[in-house]
């Protein structure tokens, strides 16, 4: 049998600066979940932001696919970072997270502070986020993989990811 080593680097200031980076700046990401009547991964793009304590957080339609998706099965990942326009896509840096989905209720305290913070980085979103059938869910990481490009994987733990 091959002697196979770990191909994953041990995580570091630098990757836990650069996965923060790649959070904080995402505006969406893809988000990953279990077909509720089949159990068949699926993937949507979601609307993705952070809260006042670094966790991630969507803002999504209870008609949405991926709501029934995270209801039957709250675990889930996301995957944020985009391919730059040069180069091969491969050699850009992403951030695979898994997570565990928890619904926010809109008596929940803090709620409107969320709102907020949410339409200061999402201001299109004014036109439905207080629609019924619309709510925000946190994604609390369970945990991460950063690819930071060739040769750059690291696994990371939810503290890693905390600014």
């Amino acid at each position: 049998m091959p002697d196979r080593t770990d191909p994953f680097l041990p995580p570091d200031d630098e990757g836990r600066t650069l996965a923060r980076r790649l959070l904080a700046e995402a505006r969406h990401a893809a988000l990953a979940y279990a077909d509720p009547e089949t159990g068949t991964p699926s993937i949507s793009r979601i609307a993705f932001g952070l809260d006042e304590a670094g966790t991630p957080i969507t803002l999504i339609s209870s008609l949405s696919a991926h709501d029934a998706g995270l209801r039957a099965q709250p675990l889930a990942s996301v995957m944020v970072g985009e391919p730059g326009i040069k180069g091969d896509p491969l050699t850009h840096p992403r951030l695979m997270v898994q997570v565990r989905a928890e619904y926010i209720d809109r008596s929940a305290p803090g709620h409107a502070a969320l709102r907020d913070r949410w339409l200061a980085d999402h201001p299109k979103s004014k036109l439905y986020i207080d629609f019924a059938d619309f709510g925000f869910v946190r994604m609390t990481p369970v945990s991460a993989l950063l690819n930071g490009g060739f040769g750059k994987a690291m696994k990371l733990a939810p503290e890693d990811l905390r600014p």
